[in-house]
């Protein structure tokens, strides 16, 4: 006799999506998370009246389909996330309006006219969100993709957008998945963000299925009859599971798994300074991308007062500054007070008054940010998704697909689901 019928580990997106399906389906279905709140990635702290999200920062209107869907029936309008309405700059010498928009190839965008051409020309071909093994583009990294181009496209678009959103090194992450999810999700000015913080998702999920917070699992063992959830106060027994952590996680709770993709997805560990302000800054874009040749400390800038005017109180801002990948291994190892200086001093400079107009700042790391997206996982991520649903133990994340984005953990949730639906596969 088991506890429960189906567990599902991990409350962000890809587990409380799964969990909701599975539920939809008549299975008893429970989920267990190790932190106090939903959300994983999506989740949003609350602060003197900020609303200051902590990883994911926006999503698309495009390409999304999966997430919309639930949304529509969680009864989430689109009233509820509004577009942004704004565009990405890049930073060269200073803000350089129209990244990733049609406009760009006028304006520049920070890249020279041949270079502009070449961006054109480097989105062609078809890709697929859910297969980015099957592109034309194979297995080459974003560095090794760039070098048919003009030297900029990498220096001055590639290199900041990859690093400054999903803290990957182009010379180590494939290409394949950044220009499916690229070519997918439309420009900037079409991005949406949820009026109540990007948690907004996983707590109207949550509100529908069993959540256990402050539950930390510790190991998975499969004994052919069922499965043990060992946590860190009591064991939990299940028919099935779901893994929905970080692929590291995941193997290291189920190590007899013994999968070579789960062994060779890495993740990209991420810090940011949350910066409270006195007054708004910045302007007309909502978000600056810096190059390593320009500043080399700080890798994106966010305006969020300026993404959603709910962030901030009336009067006042908020700005998120993220670490470039070459100063994140110190970054992650000092002090608060180290990371805000350091993001602070190399941020005055591109945004004048920063540092005056400061309050408080809240520093955030996140260890398994995005999934990486290496040669190696690329080339083992289809054989790998083929062999679930032929045990006792699913797996759901954004890492399944290896793209860095919430679409793609609803969608690998929605497919366990549909796996798990008909009862304990053996």
């Amino acid at each position: 006799m088991t506890d429960v019928d189906v567990a599902v580990v991990g409350a962000g997106i890809a587990g409380l999506t799964a969990a909701y399906r599975l539920a939809e389906t008549g299975r008893e279905v429970r989920v267990f998370e190790a932190a106090d709140v939903v959300g994983g990635r999506m989740t949003t702290l609350r602060e003197d009246g900020y609303l200051i999200d902590t990883c994911a920062e926006q999503l698309a209107e495009r390409g999304y389909r999966e997430t919309w869907k639930l949304l529509a029936e969680l009864g989430i309008g689109r009233q509820a996330v509004p577009r942004i309405g704004r565009g990405i700059a890049m930073w060269r010498g200073g803000p350089r309006s129209g990244v990733a928009e049609l406009r760009g190839l006028l304006t520049g965008a920070g890249l020279p006219v041949r270079a502009r051409m070449d961006s054109a020309l480097a989105m062609r071909g078809e890709f697929d969100l859910a297969c980015p093994e099957t592109s034309w583009l194979g297995n080459r990294t974003v560095s090794e993709y760039a070098d048919h181009y003009h030297p900029d496209l990498l220096t001055y678009l590639l290199e900041p957008v990859v690093s400054g959103f999903f803290g990957w090194n182009p010379e180590r992450s494939t290409a394949a998945p950044l220009l499916a999810l690229l070519t997918s999700v439309g420009p900037p000015r079409t991005w949406r963000a949820y009026n109540d913080g990007m948690d907004t998702f996983a707590r109207a999920l949550a509100s529908h299925v069993d959540v256990s917070t402050g539950f930390r699992v510790e190991q998975i063992v499969d004994d052919g009859s069922s499965v043990r959830i060992i946590g860190a106060t009591r064991d939990i027994s299940a028919n099935t599971v779901v893994l929905a952590v970080p692929a590291p996680i995941a193997a290291g709770l189920h190590p007899r798994h013994g999968s070579e993709f789960l062994a060779a997805c890495s993740f990209t560990p991420v810090v940011k300074a949350h910066l409270l302000l006195d007054r708004p800054l910045g302007g007309p874009d909502y978000a600056v991308v810096v190059p390593i040749a320009e500043n080399g400390v700080v890798a994106t800038i966010i305006f969020d007062h300026l993404k959603n005017p709910g962030r901030a109180p009336d009067g006042r801002g908020l700005v998120t500054l993220m670490a470039h990948p070459a100063v994140v291994p110190d970054l992650m190892t000092a002090s608060d007070e180290e990371v805000s200086a350091r993001l602070l001093d190399a941020a005055e400079p591109l945004v004048p008054g920063l540092r005056a107009a400061t309050r408080r700042a809240i520093v955030r790391r996140v260890q398994y940010a995005s999934p990486e997206a290496t040669r190696r996982a690329l080339a083992l991520r289809a054989s790998f998704e083929a062999g679930l649903g032929r045990g006792a133990v699913d797996y759901a994340g954004d890492w399944v697909f290896l793209s860095p984005c919430s679409e793609a953990a609803v969608r690998s949730g929605v497919r366990a689901a549909g796996r798990l639906a008909g009862g304990r596969p053996r």
